[in-house]
């Protein structure tokens, strides 16, 4: 492993990580404009254009940062949002006191992915005095997008206004990882339908959550039948059984349940293709099990199969590698990321990078470890240059 010059503003990782932990910017409900506003201001103290986004939801603003003017433009992407904390209690960290513990900082969105967010900050600022002196010719693009957690179309807003590259980077923690595979998913709501009548004369009504028996089985074979099926990149496909919601009152017979199906699909399939399959599946049910079904797919990621020999994929595995031993095979993650934004709808060509390990993401005590922040800023600011560079 070679010797890796420290950035002069490592340093400034912890307490700017923390300051942007310590804004809860959870989501769902979607409370990310806090941390936008933080963002903007840090911009313009260190004297660089930046503004929010009101496109495409007015009260979720989203930050773009823009340092130079040259080609090519890099843009370096992390979203703001993050997974609710969940039972506070459970956390022996507070989620959003961003506590330091043998070399650990703590708290919600330290890993996902506010430590890709506090990277690209100052790489921005950095680079800054390099870029207006000409020494290096290109530009850097800072995106802060809302709503990756639930699948909003924050990237792809951001996109929609002009605001896009030459390259881009999209900051998830893959353990320095250059990614260029992502499994997609959908979202599927499937309801059965009854009678609703008093739980005194059962028999009065047909109850729904007994009536959904024969789809539970049915959807968890189908959940065995896809684990069967692999992809070398990011693993196997699942169906997995997420939520469940039915009746109105203890004393009723339920008049209808809607059960929650998530479905992850591999690089190489489309949503179309798996709404053709879950359609097919419960048309099948209906008909053997004498049933009435409605479903619809309530929200969907698309699946994200990237050139694995582009040009910042190239960049970054030669310098993960040798900063830090990282291995340069090509990788793909099992979890979608917004660099599909860029690889299904543009001809930016994109990658998934960044330090910290996504076994953290949405967990209790999720943390990311500082030296491993210190080295990946190096990582980040070398490859930087070398994509904007002229040469």
């Amino acid at each position: 492993m070679s010797q890796q010059r420290e950035p002069s503003s490592a340093e400034e990782i912890p307490d700017l990580l923390a300051d942007l932990v310590s804004i809860k910017s959870e989501n769902p409900p979607g409370d990310e404009r806090p941390a936008a506003e933080f963002i903007v201001d840090w911009f313009e103290d260190n004297d660089i254009d930046a503004k929010l986004v009101y496109e495409p939801y007015e009260d979720r603003p989203q930050v773009v940062a823009e340092v130079g003017s040259g080609d090519p433009t890099l843009v370096l992407n992390g979203h703001t949002d993050v997974y609710p904390a969940g039972d506070t209690s459970r956390w022996e960290h507070p989620p959003y006191a961003a506590e330091i513990e043998d070399g650990k900082l703590y708290g919600r969105g330290s890993a996902d992915m506010k430590l890709g967010v506090t990277l690209a900050m100052l790489t921005a600022r950095d680079l800054k005095p390099e870029i207006e002196s000409g020494e290096l010719a290109g530009s850097i693009l800072f995106q802060a997008p809302v709503g990756q957690e639930t699948g909003d179309p924050g990237t792809m807003g951001l996109i929609d206004e002009g605001y896009v590259g030459d390259y881009a980077v999209v900051l998830e923690p893959t353990r320095m990882r250059t990614v260029t595979s992502h499994k997609g998913l959908s979202w599927y709501d499937i309801t059965v339908k009854g009678e609703p009548g008093h739980s005194a004369r059962p028999d009065s009504g047909r109850n729904a959550i007994e009536e959904a028996h024969p789809l539970l089985t049915r959807l968890l074979e189908y959940d065995e039948e896809l684990r069967t099926q692999t992809n070398e990149l990011v693993g196997p496909a699942y169906a997995n059984l997420t939520q469940i919601e039915g009746g109105l009152t203890g004393n009723m017979i339920p008049e209808e349940v809607t059960v929650r199906l998530e479905r992850r699909f591999f690089p190489t399939e489309t949503r179309e293709e798996i709404d053709e399959e879950v359609d097919a599946i419960l048309e099948e049910v209906e008909r053997e099990h004498d049933l009435a079904l409605e479903w619809e797919r309530v929200s969907s990621y698309e699946s994200t199969d990237a050139a694995d020999d582009s040009y910042p994929a190239e960049v970054f595995r030669k310098h993960s590698a040798s900063a830090a031993d990282v291995p340069t095979e090509p990788a793909g993650r099992p979890w979608a990321a917004d660099t599909r934004w860029f690889v299904n709808h543009t001809d930016v060509p994109a990658i998934t990078w960044g330090p910290g390990d996504s076994v953290q993401c949405g967990r209790y005590d999720e943390h990311i470890e500082i030296d491993e922040a210190t080295v990946a800023l190096g990582v980040l600011q070398d490859a930087t240059r070398e994509i904007l560079s002229d040469e």
